[in-house]
């Protein structure tokens, strides 16, 4: 009896040292996998393409930023960048107006079919006598002398623009002029809304953007008795107001309008609002833990998907070309706090990809050298 004592003792004894041995937490912990499946590492696009969804601060400068750019896009098989940020981040008018003409001048001067530039709103003074009709002017101008090629607003709106003491709404109907008259010009406006759902939750052990919110505390979202911020519901149910509300204008919800894990009730929202298209940028991890149910919502909604990435990190579109071209499995993700499960690839047919990548946003958006791409 002693002796066995002793030797479970002696065992127990063992089994924590062993455990005191083992420091990996859930951030740290990799495996490495060990299934063996074809794999297509593609660093290339099969088709050339256009990001809908880029941000670049300093094409207004000099010529070898340019120069640097082009030649990372031609190694990915980028044909044409859309660049958001046309009037940069700036509440100066006359300096975001500088901003907006002197790199799309840069454009024309050096490479004028390979980028399209999306003017943006300064909602700072919104609480001003006269200020629809100033933004409304503006934008004219962006596009009639300046040369913009949509407009794109930023998730602020919602956020932390106020009037006041007050979050604007994404609905104001101070805004309803300038939404008008983007569809009288025939720009397309791509808007961010809210952010993933998922922010709003508390951050606990059911939460699977836990890891994200660790990293980065501030992208945490509070709403409710103590805070006078929106719900994501409230967001989302704003943003579509006013896609209903303007159905002759052409809107792109950016990261699928924050529906990348529903696809069902995205389907049924772009039912609803025929005049809501998507772009897939920072959501290509929800599409690849999904595979069967993305490629059917991909071959149903192939006229209205367009490729868009977001962040500038070059490397990070062979995740993209990975997931959209090949049927390869159970790969990994390029940032573990976005996606800590693995991805699969859908595996579109040659039309689909040419819809998503080009075909699209040649269509949406005015003015763009189309003899770079293929029928």
């Amino acid at each position: 009896m002693k002796s066995n004592y002793l030797l479970l003792s002696a065992l127990l004894l063992s089994m924590s040292s062993y455990a005191q041995q083992i420091t990996v937490n859930f951030e740290e912990y990799e495996p490495k996998s060990t299934l063996v499946v074809p794999e297509h590492i593609t660093t290339k696009a099969k088709f050339p393409f256009i990001d809908v969804h880029n941000h670049q601060w300093n094409l207004h400068e000099e010529k070898e930023n340019l120069d640097k750019l082009i030649t990372e896009m031609n190694a990915l098989n980028m044909k044409l960048m859309v660049n958001l940020s046309g009037r940069g981040w700036t509440s100066d008018e006359t300096k975001s107006t500088q901003t907006l003409s002197k790199q799309i001048e840069q454009i024309k001067q050096y490479y004028p079919s390979r980028f399209a530039v999306f003017t943006n709103i300064d909602f700072a003074n919104i609480n001003t006598k006269g200020w629809t009709e100033k933004a409304v002017k503006t934008l004219e101008d962006d596009v009639k002398l300046r040369g913009a090629k949509g407009l794109k607003i930023y998730k602020n709106l919602g956020f932390s623009v106020k009037d006041g003491d007050k979050l604007v709404r994404v609905d104001d109907p101070r805004l309803d002029p300038i939404w008008k008259k983007a569809g009288e010009l025939g720009i397309p406006v791509l808007i961010h809304t809210a952010d993933p759902e998922r922010f709003w939750q508390p951050v606990d052990r059911f939460n699977e953007r836990w890891l994200e919110l660790k990293l980065h505390p501030d992208r945490k979202r509070n709403a409710g008795e103590k805070s006078n911020d929106f719900t994501w519901e409230q967001l989302i149910e704003q943003q579509h107001n006013v896609f209903k509300k303007n159905p002759k204008t052409n809107f792109i919800a950016a990261h699928m309008g924050w529906y990348p894990n529903n696809l069902p009730k995205l389907d049924s929202l772009m039912d609803e609002m025929p005049n809501m298209y998507v772009e897939i940028g920072a959501v290509i991890a929800e599409l690849g833990r999904q595979p069967h149910t993305a490629k059917r919502f991909f071959e149903k909604r192939q006229d209205r998907i367009l490729f868009g990435k977001d962040s500038w990190v070059p490397s990070e579109y062979a995740t993209y070309f990975r997931v959209l071209e090949t049927n390869d499995e159970y790969f990994p993700y390029h940032k573990k706090y976005h996606a800590f499960w693995r991805m699969y690839g859908l595996g579109l047919s040659d039309e689909i990809l040419k819809k998503v990548y080009y075909k699209n946003a040649l269509k949406l958006i005015p003015g763009l050298d189309k003899s770079q791409f293929p029928e």
